[in-house]
């Protein structure tokens, strides 16, 4: 079992910046590619960006893309994504996730997931 928390400030105005943090515990966090999703009330699940174990594959969807940075400190079994020039739009909840062996864009992929933190931005 993995167990992930996520956190991060959860209100920021339009143009502004937010990191989310995810905590790992329960297994070896190195051994897992690591996912952010998020979710808009009334939408279905969608992917933002995701890391491989060592950090070298780093796939965004386009509507993050050049804006959010993911990134992951093994050391301290946590990953985490910065945003920067948020928009109305990226308001949704928030979830890491994690799976074992390769990066992928697709939630069904991933076996362990936190529970999720509200991204509020505001006009």
């Amino acid at each position: 079992q993995v167990q992930l928390v996520e956190s991060g400030r959860c209100l920021v105005q339009a143009g502004g910046s937010l990191r989310l943090s995810c905590a790992a515990s329960g297994r070896t966090f190195s051994n897992y590619a690591m996912g952010w999703f998020r979710q808009a009330p009334g939408k279905e699940r969608e992917f933002v960006a995701a890391i491989s174990q060592s950090g070298d594959d780093t796939p965004y969807a386009d509507s993050v893309k050049g804006r959010f940075t993911i990134s992951r400190d093994n050391a301290k079994n946590t990953v985490y994504l910065q945003m920067n020039s948020l928009k109305l739009e990226d308001t949704a909840v928030y979830y890491c996730a994690a799976k074992r062996l390769l990066t992928t864009t697709q939630a069904i992929g991933y076996t362990y997931w936190g529970q999720g933190t509200q991204v509020t931005v505001s006009s």
